[in-house]
């Protein structure tokens, strides 16, 4: 799209439907983001079908506007061909960039639409300098960074990135991280990495561990305010930063003018309307805890009926920021012909190359005076619509353009305006390539997967009997001097899902002293670790979130000697991803059989929303919902670059179902269980048992 020259960083506004996709623009919004039914991770919102699209994309390309639309959830490959369709829709449109998660989503734009820009979803959690040299590599043109980030994080990405870096910096803000969370899915059956989460976060939980003796907890430790980082615009615009990105595709209109409103005086340093900010959606306030590196109990919140009541206040006052859009595009004029000539030609045009003539009605007659100060007061007066007038050229003859009543030249000024915008807002489709899916034979089932099994430390790791039976032991990176020098042969280590702060450098320079210290490989949890991680071989982890052939492909271009699939993925979809290498021979996929499932990955402790300090803290704690569930919490580093998980209640097991599972590998994963009972679940495995307790089947006999 052409168009005039922006302000960095870009204002990058949320469009759920066309009222608050026409709020945001007249609101003075730089670009806006909208999904297309079906293949995004605001599957609620409104959404725009393909129709509705091209006539969202000439609505904002005639303003100025860009338009980024949403492919950003995770597709089974019986979805590939309808998300072929959904790329060819989107470049039909003509719109600017794709907001993109999986692999596969990427490889089609690149072959159907190669016109179109290639952003990088926050659901891919890319949060380092190495997750963005990643996406530069594989043809991106901006990186969503993870909302988790402080500022000096977000500094060294940005300045170490090749390609732009987006920020949220207004908006909610999920407890996990995007893209590791599977709350909603095993919770709720609706799965947020397919864009239908129910956000089961914000329903009250209760510390019942981890606590002093008779300390109570509180509500809603899973529930975060909104963020906030409009005061740190400066702080953000320094450290070049791309574009600021405001969350909220299921709110209201008046919620995004006023975030719109609100960027943009702060990013020209003037002083805008906090409280109308606040008052039209917060949750008992805001957070700007990630940007500044605090780790507290003030991060959390929950939106009460006195939010509510402020919201319904304020929305009248915010309403009013898009009654009249903003006068944004420069126009200029140029005023022909005269009174020799028997008629006025008006000719309006903008930077980009559009012009449109208009002329007059009736014949000018001699002036008294000069009517050049006259005709441009009427040619100024562009109000209520998207231009500003830039200048009034004359080009009459001698005898000057004469006199016209002002009514003539506003009605002129009128026509040439609204010829120019129906000339911005033709359709300008980007060329498309017609493209053959590839073939991928299924998984056959029936067969005994080989066992693997996932253990949180070395001090888990059962006896030599049980041992022997395992193809591979996989453990984190960090328990690599504990592993037995007989073992390492068949052990993968595995890469932290999550890497803030140093932890990045730190596995690099790690990984570097372990080489040739016999291990068996490493397991990779983020793209990022594609570009560092070898030579060892690597294996894709629970964290790469591959649901399909395509994407499971493109992992194996990258490296790849096998792929774990992400376990919301049931068994019928399972047997199609299993990909396979240019020669032909398939790359072994491999699935969770058992494990109490990570549902989240988060930052956050929410252990602090009880607690003032890390001190005295055993690193481990409980969450107990509404209906008296323990969820375990387990914090792998106190400070703020550490992580924790919150775990299911109860494990997934599919050890009486082996022969179900169409992959190559079955992983139990142990965590939280002692080493005895390590053994127990391993001889319930090896002999294909019932399972003897509680325990749930997840996802994989579901119809996804």
């Amino acid at each position: 799209m052409e168009q005039t020259v922006l302000q960095r960083p870009e204002i990058l506004a949320p469009a759920g439907n066309a009222d608050m996709l026409r709020a945001a623009v007249f609101a003075g919004a730089d670009a806006v983001y909208l999904g297309l039914d079906g293949y995004n991770a605001r599957r609620s919102a409104g959404n725009f079908d393909p129709d509705a699209l091209r006539e969202a994309v000439c609505f904002c390309h005639a303003r100025g506007v860009a338009v980024h639309v949403t492919l950003n959830t995770l597709v089974y490959a019986a979805e590939l061909g309808g998300l072929a369709d959904a790329v060819r829709a989107v470049a039909a449109a003509g719109a600017d960039a794709v907001i993109v998660d999986d692999l596969a989503t990427a490889q089609l734009v690149r072959s159907i639409a190669p016109g179109l820009r290639l952003h990088g979803s926050t659901q891919m959690s890319i949060h380092t300098a190495e997750g963005a040299k990643m996406l530069a590599k594989l043809g991106y043109s901006r990186a969503i960074l993870a909302r988790e980030l402080s500022l000096a994080e977000i500094e060294a990405v940005v300045k170490a990135s090749p390609i732009e870096c987006e920020v949220f910096v207004h908006g909610a803000m999920c407890m996990s991280m995007s893209g590791q969370c599977m709350m909603s899915a095993f919770l709720g059956g609706r799965s947020g990495n397919r864009g239908a989460c129910a956000g089961p976060c914000r329903l009250p939980f209760d510390a019942t561990n981890g606590l002093r003796p008779g300390q109570p907890g509180k509500a809603c430790h899973l529930s975060l305010k909104d963020m906030d980082l409009v005061p740190h615009m400066a702080q953000l615009k320094a450290a070049g930063v791309a574009s600021i990105k405001i969350e909220g595709r299921l709110r209201t209109p008046e919620y995004a003018a006023a975030a719109v409103t609100a960027c943009r005086a702060a990013r020209a340093g003037q002083p805008y309307d906090e409280a109308l900010l606040r008052d039209i959606f917060s949750r008992s306030g805001f957070s700007d805890a990630y940007l500044v590196g605090r780790n507290d109990g003030t991060m959390f919140g929950v939106r009460t009926e006195a939010d509510a009541a402020a919201t319904r206040a304020a929305t009248p006052k915010a309403r009013e920021l898009f009654r009249r859009e903003l006068e944004r595009i420069p126009v200029h004029f140029c005023v022909s012909g005269g009174v020799e000539d028997g008629g006025i030609k008006l000719t309006a045009f903008d930077d980009n190359g559009s012009r449109v003539n208009v002329y007059s009605a009736d014949e000018p007659q001699p002036a008294q005076k000069d009517p050049a100060p006259g005709i441009e007061r009427a040619l100024g007066k562009t109000g209520g619509t998207p231009f500003t007038c830039a200048g009034v050229e004359f080009a009459c003859g001698e005898g000057g353009p004469g006199f016209l009543p002002g009514s003539a030249w506003n009605e002129m000024r009128r026509e040439a305006l609204d010829k120019l915008l129906q000339k911005r807002s033709e359709p300008a489709p980007l060329a498309t390539k017609e493209i053959t899916l590839p073939e991928y034979a299924e998984h056959e089932v029936g067969m005994i997967p080989q066992l693997a099994a996932r253990f949180e430390t070395a001090a888990q790791l059962p006896g030599a009997e049980y041992l022997a039976k395992l193809r591979y032991l996989i453990l984190p990176i960090r328990e690599a001097d504990a592993v037995p020098q007989p073992l390492r042969c068949k052990t993968l280590l595995e890469l932290p899902r999550a890497a803030f702060g140093t932890v990045e450098p730190d596995t690099m320079r790690r990984l570097a002293a372990l080489e040739g210290s016999g291990f068996a490989g490493v397991v990779a949890n983020n793209l990022a670790q594609f570009g560092y991680a070898s030579p060892l071989p690597v294996f894709g982890g629970l964290g790469l979130n591959v649901t399909n052939p395509m994407s499971a492909a493109e992992y194996v271009c990258l490296g790849a000697c096998g792929l774990l699939v992400q376990p919301e993925t049931a068994l019928t979809a399972m047997r199609a991803v299993a990909p396979r290498q240019k020669d032909g021979t398939p790359v072994p996929t491999a699935a969770l059989c058992y494990g109490h499932l990570p549902l989240m990955l988060t930052r956050a402790c929410p252990l602090r929303n009880v607690r003032t300090s890390c001190a005295g803290c055993t690193h481990k704690g409980k969450l107990r919902d509404r209906k008296g569930r323990d969820f375990p919490v387990r914090c792998s580093a106190p400070g703020s670059a550490g992580m924790r998980t919150v775990f299911n209640p109860v494990p997934l097991y599919m050890g009486d179902r082996l022969t179900e599972m169409p992959v190559d590998l079955a992983v139990a994963a142990f965590t939280l269980e002692p080493a005895d009972r390590v053994e127990e679940v391993l001889t319930h495995l090896f002999h294909q048992q019932p399972f003897d307790g509680e325990f749930t089947r997840g996802l994989y006999y579901t119809n996804n």
